[in-house]
């Protein structure tokens, strides 16, 4: 509640009419994604002003890569209705989704020790 009085539910930012609004009323996408919260996403082009301001906000902010996670905190929104928003923006190509970048692999155990041996030898 502010000094004017009520707040319109649709602005409050995690209210449940805003989230209804965002996602039309869809409780899960319509085509299986695979997105979890490290994946990558990044922008295929620039904002549309056709796009609903959540939509544009996304493309963006995903000039560079950034995990789901990421765009969820940025943007406060629940992973659940983020993840509608980014099936949508995958739908019309306007994002790419990327696997996570593998960690490095760990070195060979052994390698490393012939290593060690061979220079304590010299």
């Amino acid at each position: 509640m502010n000094e004017l009085g009520p707040e319109d539910p649709s602005t409050v930012p995690g209210s449940p009419d805003r989230l209804y609004i965002l996602t039309g009323g869809q409780a899960r996408a319509g085509k299986k994604t695979e997105l979890d919260l490290v994946t990558l996403i990044v922008s295929r082009t620039e904002t549309d002003p056709g796009l609903q301001p959540e939509h544009a906000a996304i493309v963006r902010m995903c000039d560079y890569p950034l995990s789901v996670a990421e765009i969820s905190a940025y943007l406060e929104l629940p992973v659940s209705t983020l993840t509608l928003l980014l099936t949508e923006l995958l739908t019309r190509n306007q994002v790419e989704a990327r696997p996570p970048v593998p960690a490095a692999a760990l070195p060979d155990v052994q390698l490393l020790e012939a290593v060690m041996n061979g220079l304590q030898r010299l």
